[in-house]
């Protein structure tokens, strides 16, 4: 009886270690803030909807930069941002190795425009 019960605790004891793993090997559901641009222009374009156009119909993949310190992600699946070129979002997903799976899309504000455009709808147009 006691040689069934030290085999049943070390089952149990060596269960609780797998289940243990499997929940570390589970990636947690993150939120990034950011622009949809490619792999091959990055940061620099982040902003520009046509050129992240033109270079994923020329190969290049979609990635999310992120708004804190330009981190550039990798996208697994990539029909998730389809539609986003150029566009600032925040993506729901996870972080396998350094590539994301987005499992959701949510456009934010496009920020503040640049140069005259930018003056003239925050101080009127000189009226």
């Amino acid at each position: 009886m006691k040689k069934f019960a030290l085999t049943l605790l070390a089952i149990a004891f060596f269960a609780s270690f797998s289940v243990a793993k499997d929940k570390a090997a589970t990636p947690k559901a993150q939120k990034i803030s950011g622009y949809v641009s490619n792999d091959k222009c990055g940061a620099k374009d982040k902003t520009n909807a046509e050129c992240t156009k033109k270079c994923v119909e020329a190969g290049a993949n979609l990635v999310v930069v992120a708004d804190k310190g330009d981190k550039i992600y990798n996208v697994d699946n990539q029909d998730a941002l389809k539609g986003h070129e150029g566009h600032h979002v925040r993506v729901t997903g996870q972080d396998n190795n350094g590539t994301l799976h987005v499992d959701k899309v949510d456009m934010l504000s496009q920020g503040k425009k640049k140069g005259k455009e930018a003056s003239e709808k925050e101080h009127g147009s000189g009226q």
